[in-house]
């Protein structure tokens, strides 16, 4: 059995929407296992409630918590994350930051790793965070994978999207009322798929 972990965290909704279609590419590959898990919260609920987070969190408040050990359980992780200023969410920095019995055993190592964002402009540093997550990946000694350009998806210049090489992304809207469009959630989808594909093959111990 192929076993694929989606972990993110999300304030608002965005990058658990993602998540659900990243999930769902990857159910999409035979004999695969899924596992959708959200990291801790860090801010206080007061705040969280004066924002407005907390009731949207309502939405995916069953999803578990995930603990660090668990990623050993998997053959690819798919990590989702907003974007703060160019890097990854401080809840998503502060589960990795706990991830060192992991790294110290190599648990991780030759597992497949990916990551998908959302940023709340065009130019809010999408492929800044995804890339700077891969950093941390190949400390673990993952293998990445993004998403190829045979996601015509990627090609769409008729709308304002998401979506890049590194990995499938969303944009927020400076409020955040802007939810994933058809063709971001497609792309999110081809990347679940796709990479379920590749830690599939290299179960068998094929050549990708």
């Amino acid at each position: 059995m192929n076993r694929v972990y989606v972990v993110f965290y999300s304030m608002y909704g965005h990058v658990w929407r993602m998540a659900e279609a990243v999930a769902s590419g990857a159910s999409d590959v035979a004999d695969t296992e899924i596992g959708l898990y959200r990291v801790p919260e860090l801010v206080p609920e007061a705040a969280l409630a004066q924002s407005g987070a907390l009731e949207a969190q309502k939405a995916f408040a069953h999803v578990p918590v995930i603990e660090p050990e668990q990623l050993a359980e998997a053959d690819a992780i798919i990590f989702g994350t907003p974007t703060r200023f160019g890097n990854m969410a401080a809840q998503m920095r502060n589960f990795l930051d706990r991830t060192g019995k992991l790294w110290l055993s190599g648990a991780l190592v030759g597992k497949v790793g990916s990551v998908f964002a959302s940023t709340a402009t065009q130019h809010g540093g999408q492929e800044t965070t995804i890339t700077g997550f891969h950093t941390t990946l190949l400390h673990h000694g993952m293998v990445i994978v993004g998403v190829p350009y045979s996601e015509t998806r990627l090609l769409e210049m008729g709308e304002i999207t998401g979506g890049t090489p590194y990995g499938a992304t969303t944009l927020a809207g400076g409020d955040g009322s802007r939810m994933p469009t058809e063709n971001e959630l497609g792309i999110a989808r081809f990347q679940g798929r796709h990479v379920a594909g590749v830690s599939a093959r290299l179960k068998r111990g094929a050549v990708v």
